[in-house]
């Protein structure tokens, strides 16, 4: 089983080093991985090429990383495809191992497990651990959603159920999620280990201003699927991550 990864990047060769050598480390012996690049200006693309085991590169202007995501998905060819940033890292060598058993169970559509949140110059130093927990749809409406860079899926569901909607900023990743799991009910399978560590970030949290409009975008995305959360759906979610930062591992 083939297994696509699409990592988008933009000037990112200061992380993407530690994410091609997580991929470049997997046991599983049949992975594509994709590079879509956005015309980086530093030395991303030469870092890249010392990477055997990359199969495509592509280094053109985009509308951002969602773009750069759809790219990807569009040219892979893996009957399974998973997203990992550029700054991201796989926690083990047999990650993608893993996620293969699990679909080929014919009745796997999407595989989700549990990601850490780490500090930027020292992946062994956790901040953050986010235990996803088994798969329910429901979850959602209680403010819960899965790691999106553990995130697998089968590609066809791409092709049946739309990619991401590049009319949102910061949610698209949450806006695809619920449509793949809430609005066409596809069932998902839990991988209760730890598989991503991402460098501690993100736009959405990066001040009040920043929350305030990623909340706005996840009501949005109820609103675009003809789905309607609970009145406490949406503020719930930001709540919820408040356990990853006591969470025991």
């Amino acid at each position: 089983m083939t297994i696509s990864i699409i990592t988008a990047s933009f000037n990112s060769s200061g992380t993407i080093r530690d994410t091609l050598t997580s991929v470049g480390r997997q046991t599983h012996p049949d992975i594509e991985h994709l590079i879509i690049d956005g015309m980086s200006t530093d030395n991303t693309l030469d870092i890249v090429s010392k990477f055997p085991h990359v199969k495509l590169v592509i280094s053109e202007p985009d509308k951002g990383i969602y773009d750069a995501m759809n790219k990807g998905i569009q040219l892979a060819s893996g009957e399974v495809v998973g997203i990992l940033n550029s700054d991201d890292i796989y926690a083990h060598n047999r990650v993608l191992e893993q996620v293969s058993k699990l679909f080929e169970d014919s009745e796997t559509q999407a595989v989700y497990a549990d990601l850490q949140y780490v500090k930027p110059d020292n992946l062994n130093k956790v901040i953050r651990h986010w235990k996803a927990g088994e798969y329910s749809s429901q979850n959602f409406y209680y403010g819960w959603m899965p790691p999106h860079p553990t995130f697998f899926v089968r590609r066809e569901l791409y092709q049946e159920a739309g990619l991401f909607d590049l009319s949102f900023k910061t949610a698209a990743d949450y806006e695809l999620m619920l449509r793949f799991l809430v609005r066409y009910d596809i069932p998902a399978t839990y991988l209760p280990e730890v598989i991503v560590k991402m460098r501690n970030g993100g736009a959405s949290n990066a001040s009040f201003s920043n929350r305030w409009k990623a909340n706005r975008e996840d009501r949005r995305a109820w609103d675009v699927n003809g789905l309607t959360p609970y009145f406490f759906t949406i503020p719930l979610k930001p709540f919820r991550k408040l356990s990853q930062f006591f969470l025991k591992y």
